[in-house]
This record gives C-alpha cells, structure tokens and sequence, in this order.
C-alpha cells in the first residue's frame, strides 16, 4: 500500500480515474455527461466510464473499473451507490472519489463535500487522500449507518419516483404512510458489559456524522473510531414524530455524552421479534446483528484541509 501522500500524489500527477455513475440516482442520469466531460478538461485520463442503467448492475460495474488499474476510482450517486464502493474499495490502494448525486448524502457531507458538482469536481482535481473508517454490519461494510425497525419499512417501500421528485421528504411521507400499521419493538444493545433495553419504533447505528441530510451530534464523524447507536422516541408513534423533528432541528448542537447516544467500538442488537435491518439504505436481513467498526479502512478524496486522523 502507498502512503496516503504517495497517493495524493500520484493522483494529481497521473490523473488515473475510472467513472461509475448511477444514473438511477436522484441526479445521476442528468448530471452524468456533465461531470464526465469536466473530469476530462480537468486532465483526468478516464481508464474507464460507466452508466449503471439497470438495478444489480453496480457491483459488476465497479469491479470493471476496478480492474482498469485506477488511482482513483469516482462513484456518482446516493449513499447506497457510494456505500457498494466503499465496500468494494476497503483496504485497497485506491482512493474513492465522490459524486453526491443522491437525495440525502450523507457520507459526503459527513466529509465535508457539499451535494454540488463544482465542490465534489475541486476536490477531486485538488483533494488530498484520508482514510476514514468503516462500520460492519455482521460481516458487512458500510459507510454510514445501519437502521432498524421502520427505516427498513420505508427503505423497502420508498418509489424511486418520489424519491427524484420531492429529494430526501420522500422518506419521511413514505414513513407517514406505514407508521400507523407499524408495531414498536423492544431493543437491547450489549456493550462494553452493558445491556440497555429500549421499547421503541427505531434504532439507528450510525458510523457517519449525518443522517437524512441532517447532523447526528456536533461530535460524530467517520474517523473517530466508534459507532453511535440510539433509538428515535419511544413505544408511542407521536414519540418518533417529536423525536425525529428535534433530531433534525437540534443534532447540530448535540454531542456524543448526551442521552440517548450510546458512543462505542463494537455492540449486539437484538430485537424482540426479528425485526429488517437496512444498511445504507438498502435492505440487509433481520436482527440480532453484530455491528463493530473497522477502522481507517477506506481511502477517499477529501478536501484539501480535511482532518485526517
């Protein structure tokens, strides 16, 4: 493996790239053309260029462009596009560019990349390479966060065309929709010695700093070596409503010590019944699940002042 340096380096001399775009994506088929032709009057000699038209064609396309030899390999899309490269690209010598063309994206924001072509375009010609961890869920790797309960439900029934038209509202109006029939499950997390018990609709486990757009905590972020796991309100459905409002309007002003995050390496969730699991997005099988960190596992193109830790 080359130094994060060696890299950074490489990258700006030989400008090395491969373009995966999903253009399923929120913004994917419409900024597409755009974002390949400014890659190429920036310089970047593209190996390889890829339009993933239909569902299930993105892991075959990344591992082609894996195989054309980049130093950096760029992925347009959502976090779910963004989290099948990260996954593909952990431990590996080869830096994960970004393209936030999605509706909430998170992980770029949780890199300081705004969802904005000419920020995510600058940082690619003028980054630096920094590693940031990972989250496993079960043998899994993922970018941002696991939810379980009814973030799986709208996961699985959010359309793609409500999603394109409204952006990120689509998850909370398909969330109205399916909380009336939903039943609150009744959690524990095991860690570090510790059983804590939650009767609840939702539980997040997040590795980023964001969630639906918005902050978790003023301190949470992907190099930090720990997993925030909380639950959004209790057993009572105008709990999650309250709960999910205030998380949206305050997390920018909340920190890891308060209740109810719980700021650690590695936990056991398990649910009353099993309950969906989805992991970025998409849906990943049922609790109980094991969640751990892996750290500094993938290398991205980050800003130039990015901390790297």
């Amino acid at each position: 493996m080359r130094s994060k340096q060696r890299l950074t380096e490489d990258i700006r001399r030989d400008r090395r790239a491969a373009l995966v775009v999903n253009t399923r994506s929120r913004r994917g088929r419409q900024l597409y053309e755009n974002a390949r032709r400014r890659l190429l009057r920036a310089g970047f000699e593209l190996l390889g260029t890829y339009a993933m038209e239909r569902s299930g064609d993105l892991e075959p396309l990344l591992a082609d462009a894996l195989g054309k030899g980049p130093d950096l390999l760029i992925a347009g899309g959502g976090d779910g596009t963004i989290s099948t490269a990260g996954r593909m690209l952990a431990h590996r010598d080869v830096a994960l560019g970004l393209l936030p063309l999605g509706t909430t994206n998170n992980f770029a924001r949780t890199v300081r990349i705004e969802p904005d072509l000419d920020t995510a375009i600058t940082t690619l010609v003028g980054g630096k390479v920094i590693d940031v961890d990972l989250g496993l869920a079960g043998d899994l790797p993922f970018t941002n966060h696991v939810g379980i309960g009814l973030s799986a439900a709208v996961m699985i029934s959010a359309p793609p065309g409500l999603k394109r038209l409204v952006g990120r509202l689509a998850y909370p109006i398909t969330a109205l929709g399916l909380l009336t029939r939903h039943r609150p499950l009744r959690a524990t997390i095991r860690a570090e010695g510790r059983d804590l018990r939650f009767h609840t609709h939702q539980v997040y486990v997040a590795n980023g700093g964001f969630h639906a757009g918005r902050p978790i905590t003023a301190d949470a972020h992907a190099d930090d070596r720990l997993l925030v796991a909380y639950p959004v309100g209790g057993p009572a459905r105008r709990d999650l409503l309250r709960e999910t409002a205030r998380n949206a309007a305050t997390g920018h002003r909340r920190t890891l010590h308060e209740r109810p995050f719980l700021a650690v390496r590695e936990l056991w969730l398990e649910t009353d019944r099993p309950a969906p699991v989805e992991v970025d997005g998409e849906p990943r099988g049922t609790t109980p699940m094991r969640i751990a960190v892996d750290p500094n596992a993938l290398r991205i193109m980050a800003p130039a002042d990015s901390p790297d830790h």
